[in-house]
């Protein structure tokens, strides 16, 4: 159920209003998951290398560093699934981005 506008936008952009207007939108949160996954490879990496070189100090520090981004992972989670999505369509109009007549044409089609 994509309006013609959210068709009209390109994913830099959604994820741009995403950063500038409340809310978050689809592309946006899309983008914080992939981003989370290369953080998890990355600190999977850093974990093996750690294992490798037998340093406890540096396991105990990226296992903490591993927590703290699954805490703000599920945190993050969390509080989308009490906010909820906003529409790109939304945070256009409350940027001022998008006309009205725009928005009542798009729900219109």
């Amino acid at each position: 159920m994509a309006s013609p506008i959210d068709n009209n936008v390109s994913s830099a952009k959604a994820v741009l209003l995403g950063a500038l207007a409340s809310g978050v939108n689809g592309p946006t949160w899309s983008m914080i998951k992939i981003t989370f996954l290369t953080l998890g490879v990355c600190l999977a990496a850093m974990l093996a290398l750690a294992f490798s070189s037998s340093d406890f100090i540096m396991i105990i520090h990226v296992l903490l560093l591993v927590v703290i981004s699954g805490i703000l992972l599920v945190l993050l989670n969390r509080f989308l699934a009490e906010t909820g999505l906003v529409s790109i369509e939304q945070q256009m109009e409350e940027m001022g981005i998008a006309t009205k007549d725009q928005i009542e044409l798009s729900k219109k089609s």
